[in-house]
C-alpha cells in the first residue's frame, strides 16, 4: 500500500513539470532565445572557431596603419582605433560577457535556493533571519554596491565582478524563493510524503524543490540579462574589466569618444549586448508565463 501511495505522490508532484514542458516545447518564441543564447554559448565556448570564419581570427594582431577602418571585405566589423579587426574582438568578448552574467547569476541562484528554502520550509527564527538578512542588503543600490566593493577590492578578474554582482542579487532570488515554498509545502503531494514517514530532506528534494524552483528559474534568467548590462555599465565606467581582457564593455567604453567618426566600433559590440539582453529577457518572459497558472 506505501508503494502503490508513494507512485501516487510520484506522479502528482511530477505533473506540473510535465505540463510546463508541454507548454514550452509549443512557442516558436522560447525555441528562438534557445537558438540565439545556444549560439552565443557556442561562441563563448569556441570563440576561435567563429573568428577565423571572418576577418582576423586574432583579436590582438593589429595594424594601426589600419585604424579606424569601416566594414569592408577584409574586416566584416571594421578595425578600432589600434587597427585591430572588431569582428574578433566582439566574438571573443562573448565569453567575458557571458561568463561574469551565468556565474553571477547561478551563484545568487544557489545562495537564493538554500536560504529562500530554509525561511518558507522551516519558517520561524529562520524565516525572521533571513528576511532580515535580505533586508541589509536590498538596501544597498545594485551598481552603486558594486562601485564600492570593486573600488575598495581593486581586482577586476571576471570572477571578482561576479561575485561582487551576485552579492546584491541574491536577495531578490531569495524572496522569491521563499514565497514559491511556502506556496508548496503544504500541497496534498507534500502532505502525503510526510504521512508516508519520509525524512525532510527527501521531501524538500523530490517534492518541494522541483515544484518550487519554476518562478524563481524564470526570474533568474531573466537576470542574467540584467548582470550582463551591468557588467558593461561598470566596465563603461572603467570599473569593470581592464585590458588586456576583451568584454563588449571594453569594446564599448573604447569606442565612445569617436562614435561620429567610426560608428561601427559602438554599434556591433552594442547590438550583441542587445540580442543577449533581449534572448535572456523573453526567455525569462516566457517562462514566467508559461509557469503562471492562469496563463496555461
Amino acid at each position: 500500500m506505501s508503494e502503490v501511495a508513494a507512485q501516487v505522490t510520484s506522479v502528482d508532484a511530477e505533473a506540473p513539470v510535465r505540463g510546463v514542458w508541454r507548454s514550452l516545447r509549443r512557442r516558436p518564441l522560447f525555441w528562438a532565445c534557445v537558438a540565439a543564447l545556444g549560439l552565443l554559448m557556442a561562441i563563448a565556448v569556441a570563440p576561435q572557431l567563429f573568428a577565423g570564419l571572418f576577418g582576423q581570427p586574432d583579436p590582438r594582431l593589429c595594424d594601426l596603419a589600419s585604424g579606424s577602418q569601416p566594414p569592408s571585405a577584409a574586416h566584416v566589423f571594421g578595425t578600432d582605433r589600434q587597427g585591430c579587426d572588431v569582428y574578433a574582438n566582439v566574438v571573443y568578448g562573448t565569453r567575458a560577457s557571458l561568463s561574469v552574467g551565468l556565474l553571477a547569476t547561478a551563484v545568487a541562484l544557489v545562495i537564493a535556493m538554500v536560504l529562500g528554502t530554509l525561511a518558507g520550509y522551516r519558517g520561524g527564527w529562520a524565516d525572521a533571519l533571513v528576511a532580515r538578512l535580505t533586508d541589509v542588503f536590498l538596501g544597498f543600490p545594485f551598481l552603486l554596491g558594486a562601485v564600492v566593493v570593486l573600488t575598495a577590492i581593486g581586482s577586476r578578474t571576471p570572477v571578482v565582478i561576479a561575485l561582487v554582482l551576485a552579492v546584491f542579487i541574491w536577495p531578490t532570488l531569495a524572496r522569491l524563493m521563499r514565497a514559491s515554498v511556502r506556496a508548496v509545502r503544504d500541497a496534498p503531494y507534500v502532505e502525503a510524503a510526510r504521512a508516508m514517514g519520509l525524512g525532510t530532506g527527501r521531501i524538500v528534494g523530490r517534492y518541494v524543490l522541483p515544484n518550487a524552483i519554476g518562478p524563481v528559474l524564470a526570474v533568474a534568467t531573466t537576470t542574467v540579462g540584467g548582470v550582463i548590462v551591468a557588467e558593461s555599465t561598470l566596465t563603461f565606467l572603467g570599473l569593470g574589466l581592464r585590458a588586456p581582457a576583451i568584454s563588449w564593455g571594453l569594446q564599448l567604453a573604447n569606442a565612445q569618444a569617436t562614435f561620429q567618426t567610426s560608428p561601427h566600433m559602438l554599434v556591433f559590440p552594442g547590438l550583441f549586448l542587445v540580442v543577449t539582453v533581449l534572448a535572456t529577457i523573453t526567455l525569462g518572459d516566457v517562462l514566467r508565463d508559461t509557469l503562471d497558472p492562469k496563463a496555461r
